[in-house]
């Protein structure tokens, strides 16, 4: 422990007198500065039509967690994290996005995700209905007019390939976005919907979220499902951990893609390995569930059988890069929010590394010239970054400086979370002690928070968005969330409707260039009537 405390100490040390010597003189600020705008008065705005979209989502990747991701990367690599960038923090056009819901202040997973992927704000808990549909409320999702189509649904009409890749079950809220229509976003399977609507609802007409995988549109034909979630598709049984009552979901997707694409090659795996030996050049169609639950934190995975968010994307891409008209890709880190729900900030900042791998893995394996990369977040979290601590300060540690009581405390804390206690500490005392815990170096480390609860909530911060490729441009500003998919849809050239991709429907539609930069303008217009209406 002292050996690994006395390297990081010379490192930082030795990193904090090469910054500051060179940041002393004057002329570096400058010159960087002015390296940084002309750089920015030559960037190109791309306003042809973008031919693949891929949407990259941070679940609770908060400001304040780039920005400690950030530092915690460069310290990693012992140079300055304070100046450092994570992959998409260099993508030409950023925004900020506005979370909320219709009858809430401060976002979930679900209603965002019927926001930015499907271009409609709905009520927290539900996804892809209206906000007509109150939470657990099955009878009124079913109505046809309460349902609201993805940027999946409308690609597949245009004739695009599409897929989803997460760290979290495939049919938890985020990814459900991209296809399920439900009144709650925790029937994930049949044995959920019977258990978590108490007797309160009508659930005869409903479908749980992993059968609507499966058995409708547009999520059976989506041509990549990779994530963990894997017993929310298996049957009960003896020999299983499935948790379904009616069928086994695996076998109908199995038996669904010999019968509509008998020509074609699906396969489906459950292994890094069986993943890495699958050529994807020669496969139509992958089903990956890696873990009967969410996945594995990285910092806690076994690298032989679980494949890495990165891995995950770079194969992803491979499989649907030689689809004639392109493809819509979604993407998420979900692994960031569920370490912050624990406080576990080493782990938060470990997940978003990964994801900045991934993304940056997305961006060798593709043009700028034609494809479009949106990464944004769903929501915030409650951590802060505070205290005075010195530059190049281990961003996992202790700020340096006492408090009043007399005790230090820790450069990253959260507004509230799981009630804890540290060594030699009363878990009824007001303010625990970290003086003698090992923060920087205990893998889960529990940060402290200072309202106790089951569970660390969400933040209601707006949430930042990084976008490179055609028609980029669109996603700077301040905005709702709910713009992000119809971005995205205007540049890939998709409809919002099913009969039709011209102009006459009223849909978005493609167009030549200068018809884009027209569209640009007037989509751009259209945010700031927004804003200066509200």
């Amino acid at each position: 422990m002292w050996t690994f405390i006395v390297c990081f100490l010379i490192c930082a040390l030795q990193v904090s007198a090469a910054t500051t010597t060179q940041e002393s003189d004057p002329k570096f600020w400058i010159e960087n500065g002015k390296l940084m705008l002309e750089k920015k008065s030559k960037q190109p705005l791309r306003t042809n039509q973008a031919k693949n979209v891929i949407m990259f989502l941070g679940d609770g990747m908060s400001l304040t967690t780039l920005t400690a991701a950030r530092i915690y990367k460069g310290q990693l690599q012992n140079t300055s994290g304070e100046s450092d960038h994570l992959s998409f923090e260099q993508f030409p056009f950023t925004g900020i996005s506005k979370t909320y819901c219709v009858d809430s202040q401060v976002a979930d997973s679900a209603c965002s995700a019927t926001a930015y992927l499907c271009g409609v704000k709905a009520n927290i808990g539900t996804i892809g209905v209206t906000s007509k549909v109150p939470l657990g409320d099955c009878p009124l999702s079913v109505p046809d007019e309460h349902h609201v189509t993805s940027i999946m649904q409308w690609a597949q009409w245009a004739g695009k390939a599409t897929g989803i890749v997460t760290t979290t079950r495939v049919t938890h809220a985020s990814p459900a976005g991209t296809y399920s229509q439900i009144a709650h976003r925790d029937w994930e399977s049949d044995e959920d919907m019977i258990v978590q609507s108490n007797g309160k609802t009508n659930l005869t007409q409903c479908e749980d979220i992993a059968k609507q995988l499966v058995t409708r549109e547009p999520g059976r034909n989506f041509k990549v499902i990779m994530g963990g979630g894997r017993n929310n598709f298996m049957k009960k049984g003896d020999n299983s951990t499935g948790k379904r009552h009616d069928e086994d979901l695996i076998q109908n997707w199995k038996k669904d893609k010999k019968t509509r694409f008998s020509d074609k090659i699906a396969k489906y795996v459950t292994t890094r390995q069986e993943l890495l030996e699958t050529d994807m050049s020669q496969t139509d169609f992958v089903l990956g569930l890696f873990h009967p639950e969410h996945m594995d934190y990285r910092l806690k995975s076994d690298f032989e059988t679980q494949p890495t968010l990165q891995e995950m994307t770079r194969n992803a891409i491979q499989l649907l890069q030689k689809e004639p008209n392109g493809f819509v890709l979604f993407v998420e880190g979900g692994l960031i929010d569920k370490a912050h729900h624990n406080t576990w900030a080493r782990i938060a900042l470990d997940e978003t590394l990964e994801f900045s791998n991934a993304v940056a893995d997305a961006v060798a394996m593709t043009s700028e010239d034609d494809t479009l990369i949106v990464v944004t977040s769903d929501h915030a979290h409650t951590m802060s970054m505070a205290g005075y601590p010195k530059r190049n300060e281990n961003i996992l540690g202790v700020s340096g400086t006492m408090a009043m009581d007399n005790m230090t405390y820790t450069t990253l804390s959260y507004a509230n979370g799981p009630k804890k206690s540290y060594t030699g500490d009363d878990v009824s005392c007001h303010r625990v002690n970290v003086t003698n815990e090992d923060v920087a170096k205990k893998v889960d480390f529990s940060y402290p928070s200072l309202v106790d609860l089951d569970s660390e909530t969400h933040g209601g911060d707006d949430v930042m968005v990084f976008a490179r490729g055609p028609m980029s441009h669109l996603f700077t500003g301040n905005y709702e969330q709910n713009l992000i998919p119809l971005g995205m849809a205007m540049a890939a050239g998709i409809s919002t409707n099913p009969s039709s991709t011209d102009s006459s429907s009223g849909a978005i539609a493609p167009c030549n260039s200068a018809g884009q930069t027209i569209l640009a303008v007037l989509f751009l217009t259209f945010v700031g009537i927004i804003q200066s209406s509200l």
